[in-house]
């Protein structure tokens, strides 16, 4: 019998069993460091002398590991090879291709430590949100194994008197699957899972920052005993071989998270029909957003507070749903500035492994130089009320930093810093506060705190984000229950966690017999 879906718990730290299990599956991380994993291709190994090496952010002399490079000759194999195993996966029926997914999930949550432990080390999540991260990555497997149950029965049609009509889903063909490293578990096994249930083979190319948590997912899937070249694991630099598989004829869509300017430049690339080519490609994108956090007069202060902090400094402010701007009604304007700069200076920063560090590294040396651009831009442009200034010396640590007084048309304001920075913008009023928030490009996230119900309304009118939250944070996410995706630059309006996200890997085939 199936068991319903439901959203997998989060892992307590605060007791002793579990920070113990954490502590074992750090120091079992540990003794794997270093390790090598070539790519996977027709379910065969292939190394290359070529080699991709992912460093700890929280201490960069330390390499995590290191995997194969591919080159455009050895794309072109695994897109020969998906299309080799296209031919029989595509016949597979969903219930059988479910159960996959369903294995893989079980699996998983055996092994969650572990997984989360490569987060901490790889990405530099400290543990409670490596756990979500983990967590996030089982709740796609299962949500996504159920849902392709329910459109195993296809669409509804209308009976017509003398035919036998039918509607059923069918998949697209070999996807690329392109995931950033801020969720390099939880977003990349999502769209993998999404793309080879429905029917179709892929080619995933992790991010280069973090190949060792993908190689971990591929060894997932070997352990699933998924058909060979469903899935294949394929490394590689965006210039040496992401035009190359974007732009490929073969290439039936591309499922792509990460920045604006990569996103468009996919969607660009893809739009363009090559020899060989016999369909418009689908281009499934989420590219990161400007998120506000409003703050009305009549809101609770200190919730508001909370939530600011929460949103903006979670992961480092490493997640496309991050509050980068609270936009702040004048009358409760010095209150939030003052509680906000507190809190932030009351976060503990530290190597991702050390349980007490509420804040951890950003994930390289570019986004450390960016980031700390930035932070120079905000002198400039607004009043430092916290952090600022750099952490430690032996990793890619940056202190919270809290910009206020900031004009709305600021650079801080609109650019998508990806960081530990948050900017603070004074609204005359509560429909000034909006206007604010909805002049940015983007269109991801947004919160309200709020007591009167009439403003809560209007934001729900007016504010014009994918994934509006009122009265709480504008982070975190669950699948199922708040379907993820964004409006304007943020993305192609995709809901990933949402009952309809799987039609966008799917293409619906009518057929009429006469009786």
């Amino acid at each position: 019998m199936l068991v319903e879906y439901k959203n997998e718990a989060l892992v307590n730290f605060a007791l002793p069993e579990n920070r113990a299990a954490m502590e074992q599956a750090l120091a079992n991380v540990a003794a794997q460091k270093g390790s090598h994993f070539p790519l996977v291709i027709g379910g065969k190994k292939i190394d290359t002398e070529a080699r991709i090496t992912s460093v700890n952010p929280s201490n960069f002399e330390e390499v995590i590991g290191t995997t194969a490079r591919a080159n455009t000759e050895l794309a072109e194999t695994a897109v020969q090879s998906a299309l080799s195993a296209f031919a029989d996966w595509q016949y597979v029926s969903p219930e059988e291709r479910a159960r996959y997914l369903f294995k893989a999930a079980a699996i998983m949550r055996r092994k969650k430590f572990e997984f989360s432990a490569w987060l901490v080390e790889e990405s530099g999540k400290n543990w409670v949100e490596a756990d979500a991260d983990t967590a996030e990555a089982i709740d796609f497997l299962e949500y996504y194994a159920h849902q392709m149950l329910h459109y195993a029965a296809g669409m509804p049609v209308v009976p017509n008197a003398g035919e036998q009509n039918e509607c059923f889903y069918i998949p697209l063909g070999v996807g690329l699957i392109i995931p950033p490293w801020n969720f390099p578990l939880a977003i990349l096994a999502g769209m993998t899972a999404a793309a080879i249930v429905t029917g179709n083979t892929v080619i995933m190319k992790p991010a280069s920052t973090t190949p060792v948590i993908a190689a971990k997912l591929m060894e997932l899937w070997e352990e699933v005993s998924l058909p060979p070249g469903v899935v294949n694991f394929l490394p590689g630099s965006g210039s040496a071989i992401g035009d190359y598989l974007v732009s490929h004829p073969k290439i039936r869509f591309i499922n792509f998270t990460g920045s604006k300017e990569v996103g468009l430049r996919i969607n660009k690339l893809a739009a363009e029909v090559v020899p060989g080519q016999k369909w418009i490609k689908r281009v499934v994108a989420e590219m990161g957003g400007k998120d506000a956090i409003i703050v009305d007069s009549e809101a609770d202060i200190e919730d508001a507070a909370n939530g600011i902090v929460a949103s903006a400094f979670g992961f480092q402010g490493q997640k496309c749903s991050a509050c980068s701007r609270a936009i702040i009604v004048a009358d409760v304007y010095e209150e939030i500035v003052a509680k906000v700069a507190a809190k932030t200076k009351a976060l503990k920063m530290g190597p991702a492994s050390d349980p007490n560090s509420n804040v951890g590294p950003v994930i390289d040396k570019n986004a450390y130089g960016k980031i700390l651009e930035y932070i120079e831009i905000g002198k400039n442009e607004g009043r430092i009320v916290a952090g600022g200034v750099k952490g430690a010396e032996n990793g890619y640590f940056i202190e919270p930093t809290v910009v206020a007084d900031v004009d709305s048309k600021a650079r801080v304001a609109q650019e998508e810093i990806f960081g530990p920075v948050v900017a603070l913008i004074k609204a005359e009023d509560y429909d000034q506060a909006i206007a604010i928030a909805n002049d940015t490009e983007y269109g991801l996230t947004g919160a309200v705190y709020s007591k009167n119900r009439a403003k809560l309304e209007k934001a729900r009118r007016e504010f014009h984000v994918g994934n509006l939250y009122l009265n709480r944070k504008c982070t975190g996410a669950l699948v199922g229950v708040h379907p993820f995706g964004g409006f304007n630059m943020s993305g192609t309006d995709s809901k990933a966690g949402g009952a309809d996200y799987l039609l966008l890997f799917m293409q619906a085939k009518s057929v009429a017999e006469k009786l």
